[in-house]
Parts: C-alpha cells; sequence; structure tokens
C-alpha cells in the first residue's frame, strides 16, 4: 500500500533562472528614464551635459550621461539578480512605467510647464 500523503519533490521543476534578463529589461526602463531627467534637467538649466559631439550639441552629452545610468543600472540589476528567479510581471510593469515617464519627460509641451 502506497501513502498519498509523501511527495516527491525531485519531480517538481523549478524554472530557469531569470534574473540577468530581467536585469536588463529593468535596467532599459531606468536608462529611459534616465534620457527624460537628463532632458528636463538641461530644460530648467540645473544641469548642462557637456557637448561632446558638436553638431549635435549638447544632447550628445545628455545621452552619453543617459548611456552610463543605463550600463551602471544594469551592472548593478545583473549582479543582483543572476542565478535566481524573479517575478516577470512586476519587473514588465516596472519597465513598461519608468520608459513612459522617460518619454513624456521628453515633449517639449511637458517643458512649457515648468
Amino acid at each position: 500500500m502506497t501513502t498519498p500523503a509523501v511527495e516527491d519533490r525531485s519531480a517538481r521543476t523549478v524554472g530557469p533562472a531569470n534574473g540577468a534578463a530581467l536585469a536588463a529589461f529593468l535596467a532599459a526602463g531606468i536608462g529611459a528614464l534616465a534620457v527624460g531627467l537628463f532632458v528636463i534637467l538641461a530644460e530648467t538649466d540645473l544641469f548642462s551635459a557637456p557637448s561632446l559631439y558638436a553638431p549635435a550639441g549638447g544632447v550628445s552629452g545628455r545621452t552619453t550621461f543617459a548611456a552610463a545610468v543605463w550600463l551602471i543600472a544594469w551592472v548593478v540589476l545583473h549582479r543582483r539578480w543572476a542565478g535566481r528567479e524573479v517575478e516577470p510581471r512586476r519587473v514588465h510593469v516596472a519597465t513598461l512605467a519608468l520608459v513612459a515617464l522617460g518619454v513624456l519627460l521628453c515633449f517639449p509641451p511637458l517643458w512649457a510647464l515648468l
């Protein structure tokens, strides 16, 4: 006679680690928000990014700083989440919210409200 209350834990499958991939997703959202913040800071004269390429003007410095923020966020999140299973829904929602906010901050009509 077998006992049905015994659970075979070795038969349970665990999903693959998705932390490294989701770290890249969230870092992209952080980078998009950084672009928007650097644009707003430049438009309010609180921060002036240097022009790294003269024909592009200040946008070259703002995007370079935003890319640096993105890379730092990616490295930090990757080191924390690599090899772990992370809840994807929360990360995707946060990423979409950050990207939407970053894009919104780049619109000139919003600058007029400041």
